[in-house]
C-alpha cells in the first residue's frame, strides 16, 4: 500500500507480497519415518496458526495429517530410495507434497468396501481439493492441496 501527502509517496511497506509457509523433511524409510512426518506435519500446522493465523481445527489437522500419512507411506512402500515430505500453507490452504525415487505414477482405483488396501489415492482424493501426481527427473511428485476451512 502506498500513501500520498501533499504529492510526496510513502511507501507503508504493506505492499510487499507475501510468502506462503513452507517447509520441507528428507526421510530415508528408516522405522518410524511415518511417525515422523506425522509429527513434523503437526508442527508445521501450529507454526501456521501462529504466522498466519491461520485456523486449523481438530477435523482440519486431522485430514492433513492422513494425507501425509498416506503420501508418505506410498513413498515409503513404492520407491526404493529416500523421499522429502514439503509443506506449504497460508490461512486459507495447506500443500501435502511427496518426492520420491520411483517413476512410476500412483494409480486411484475405483471403489470397492471389499478391496483390502489400495485406497491411499482414494482417501487422499476424498479430502483434498486437487491431486496432482506427476513425474519429474528423478522419479515422482504426489501433491495434494486442502482447505483450511469448508466451503
Amino acid at each position: 500500500m502506498t500513501e500520498y501527502l501533499d504529492e510526496a509517496v510513502i511507501p507503508t511497506g504493506f505492499d510487499v507480497p507475501v510468502e506462503p509457509l513452507r517447509q520441507a523433511a528428507h526421510y530415508t524409510g528408516d522405522p518410524g519415518c511415518i511417525a515422523e512426518a506425522r509429527a513434523f506435519a503437526s508442527l508445521f500446522l501450529e507454526q501456521l496458526r501462529t504466522e498466519w493465523c491461520a485456523t486449523v481445527d481438530g477435523r482440519v489437522e486431522g485430514a492433513v495429517l492422513l494425507v501425509v500419512s498416506e503420501l508418505v507411506t506410498n513413498a515409503d512402500r513404492h520407491s526404493k530410495g529416500p523421499y522429502i515430505l514439503e509443506l506449504e500453507g497460508t490461512d486459507a490452504s495447506v500443500s501435502v507434497t511427496v518426492y520420491d525415487s520411483s517413476g512410476a505414477v500412483p494409480r486411484r482405483f475405483p471403489r470397492d468396501p471389499e478391496r483390502v488396501g489400495r485406497h491411499g489415492l482414494e482417501i487422499v482424493h476424498a479430502l483434498a481439493r486437487t491431486v496432482v501426481a506427476e513425474r519429474v527427473p528423478v522419479g515422482k511428485r504426489v501433491r495434494a492441496e486442502l482447505p483450511l476451512s469448508v466451503d
